[in-house]
């Protein structure tokens, strides 16, 4: 098949790659109707992460069944499936606690920006659509399998309450599902922190009532001013750098908590400062799957739309042209079509 692989900072490369095959009876393999490029994918991209040469990278499809292992009972073939990034039994201690992505089965998609994926654990993982859905569908199914749900954690996590006032640190796709979520809970004031023109006019779109473009200090001060110098009841943390988490703690009221999903890189918590406001901390990977159903059945019945975070749709032949894209921001995020 044809995959993306990753060879060397700023080296992305289509390449003839070896089929995916059943290994355990647990197994599917689906073939990619779509799949995308995530912010996270930048890290390695940019050198910040590890890179195995020749591996392949993308994390984020939806697609058809083609076979199932001898185990898989509720999946069949010829099913459209939306895949979480991370797979899961959905039957272990912590998946029965709502921790899917900490399943004592972990599993992983791999080839996302490929032709073809294994899942390897079908059953509890992969969720079916009734039939093939329309093909405007497919963006916002699409985020389902990790960005939605990325976000929705944020704002479950940062404990976003009605009538409440959250603020989102962030203005990638995540970020701005973030802002959809918050919505979605019942935020009446939803901040985006956002410098960027066109992810500014989709968060409002998506439901932010104020935008504010200013950074470190500056930032801190305009929502302080915007909150009456109270605060801020639920902060997304959605970007994961040391600046980003600091800045979370210092917009955050004194009994708030911050949701953060951005993958931390080089992030000193202020425990000083944690400790002395009350300011909490929590989330992590999303639960992808924990959060599915509620947020596949949001999508169908119309009621949200996160499709709109692609801004670019390419040829899976063009995917190098993708990372540059998000790389120089050029594209918020970039959706593949084998």
């Amino acid at each position: 098949m044809r995959a993306t692989t990753i060879h060397a900072p700023g080296d992305i490369r289509l390449t003839d790659v070896p089929d995916p095959t059943i290994e355990e009876p647990t197994d599917a393999i689906v073939r990619v109707v779509a799949g995308c490029i995530c912010g996270s994918d930048l890290w390695p991209y940019r050198g910040a992460n590890p890179i195995e040469a020749g591996s392949t990278i993308g994390h984020e499809a939806v697609g058809v069944v083609e076979e199932t292992g001898s185990e898989v009972r509720r999946i069949k073939k010829g099913d459209f499936v939306v895949i979480p990034f991370v797979h899961c039994d959905n039957t272990c201690p912590h998946c029965l606690a709502g921790m899917t992505s900490v399943c004592d089965h972990q599993g992983w998609t791999e080839s996302g920006q490929a032709e073809l994926v294994r899942v390897n654990q079908a059953d509890g993982s992969l969720v079916a659509t009734d039939g093939m859905p329309d093909d405007a569908l497919l963006p916002s199914l699409l985020t389902l399998a990790d960005v939605m749900a990325t976000g929705w954690h944020a704002a479950v996590s940062s404990r976003v309450k009605q009538g409440g006032t959250a603020v989102v640190i962030g203005d990638g796709a995540v970020g701005l599902c973030g802002v959809i979520a918050a919505k979605e809970l019942g935020a009446e004031r939803i901040v985006a922190m956002s410098r960027h023109e066109p992810r500014q006019a989709l968060a409002r779109d998506f439901g932010a009532t104020h935008v504010i473009a200013e950074r470190d200090d500056a930032g801190v001060e305009a929502v302080m001013e915007l909150t009456g110098g109270v605060g801020a009841d639920s902060v997304l943390e959605c970007v994961g750098t040391d600046q980003s988490m600091k800045t979370a703690f210092r917009i955050g009221r004194p009994g708030s908590t911050v949701g953060f999903v951005g993958a931390p890189h080089g992030v000193e918590l202020p425990v000083r400062q944690m400790f002395v406001r009350n300011v909490g901390l929590a989330g992590g990977m999303a639960p992808v799957r924990t959060y599915l159903p509620d947020l596949l059945e949001r999508v169908l019945d119309g009621r949200i739309d996160p499709g709109k975070v692609f801004d670019l749709t390419l040829p899976l032949a063009d995917v190098a042209e993708g990372y540059k894209a998000m790389d120089e921001r050029r594209a918020i995020k970039v959706l593949l079509r084998p």
